[in-house]
């Protein structure tokens, strides 16, 4: 198959890292999804990854537990870095080369996130995984998935949920939902739907840059959408 885009931005939520789990890290979901990213770089992509922290830690939650929201926001953003890492070791595990970044100053354990650095990773055949959010509070990894695939110029970012795209209504609550084969910025915003945050939306809006949202936890849907195939939901200006 032919590859319609070079260069990719792979978001994955903190939680579908926990597998059939309700927190924490399953081996067999890291060993599905870097072999399926490992597929594609052997293909020529060029992928970074932004994943989240859920499963172990949210800042917005823990302010119900009684956290300073600054406060657990930093920890989620760590928790996004304790994610990375093990992303990183998987990728190790099946002779894939993946360079941890941060968003702030984390070494030794991997390094400070720099575009050049990360795209020159990512153009030697390694998957840059950029971790810490935007390394500032009140914004979402959502939003730093948005920023980062501007900065290192995607092609298009990847949003790779349990889901097989955007619905009128949670498909999971609402067996009448409805599923969008494409829909534009400004539709997701009126009808806020809530795929991803507002504001990651409106930064890729300004951007020009396109999501398209897809069933991950699908074994080798990655390389369909990567080849073109439409399975999921095209999100453009």
């Amino acid at each position: 198959m032919s590859i319609k885009y070079k260069r990719i931005l792979l978001k994955l939520s903190g939680e579908s890292l926990s597998g059939d789990a309700d927190f924490g890290l399953s081996t067999k979901k890291l060993h599905e999804y870097v072999t399926q990213v490992q597929t594609i770089v052997k293909q020529g992509v060029e992928v970074s990854v932004v994943i989240g922290g859920g499963n172990i830690f949210r800042g917005m939650s823990g302010e119900t537990l009684g956290y300073d929201r600054v406060k657990g926001d930093y920890m989620g953003m760590f928790a996004t870095i304790i994610n990375g890492l093990a992303l990183a070791s998987a990728f190790e595990t099946v002779g894939q080369k993946a360079q941890v970044f941060t968003a702030f100053d984390t070494e030794p354990a991997a390094v400070r996130y720099s575009r050049d650095r990360a795209v020159a990773e990512m153009k030697s055949g390694s998957v840059a995984i950029l971790t810490g959010g935007t390394g500032n509070p009140f914004f979402s990894t959502d939003t730093g998935a948005a920023l980062r695939a501007a900065e290192i110029q995607a092609d298009i970012l990847l949003k790779g949920t349990r889901v097989d795209g955007i619905y009128t209504a949670d498909p999971e609550k609402d067996p009448k939902a409805v599923k969008y084969s494409e829909i534009s910025f400004d539709e997701v915003i009126d009808k806020n739907l809530k795929i991803m945050d507002l504001t990651a939306f409106a930064l890729c809006k300004q951007n020009t840059m396109p999501i398209y949202v897809f069933d991950m936890d699908t074994v080798g849907n990655l390389e369909k959408v990567v080849c073109g195939e439409h399975i999921g939901t095209y999100v453009g200006n």
